[in-house]
């Protein structure tokens, strides 16, 4: 099982993608967090962004960002990946019934 996190400029769109890849079963849950102030630097600038957090337990990680990629916004979406060292066994086990695994 992994842990994939990636944001969203807004409720909506994470919303939207979070659907997406439960819907399409390439995840088993998505918990969308509001009100994430992100600071980075982009093209040479130091930007402040309101976002939304997406925390995908999924197994397959290349399947999902495949698909936050054409679903997001943004040019450069953020999707990294933790591989979950332990888990609840009937929690790991219902997260690969439902992706099909």
């Amino acid at each position: 099982m992994q842990v994939v996190l990636s944001t969203a400029p807004n409720y909506q769109e994470a919303k939207t993608i979070a659907k997406a890849l439960v819907e399409e079963k390439r995840a088993a849950c998505v918990n969308i967090i509001p009100n994430l102030t992100s600071v980075y630097e982009w093209e040479g600038e130091i930007v402040e962004d309101s976002e939304v957090l997406l925390v995908i337990k999924a197994e397959e990680f290349d399947k999902v960002a495949m698909r936050i990629r054409e679903l997001h916004s943004y040019e450069v979406p953020e999707i990294i990946s933790f591989a979950v060292d332990k888990a609840d066994t009937a929690y790991a086990r219902w997260v690969k019934s439902v992706v099909g695994i």
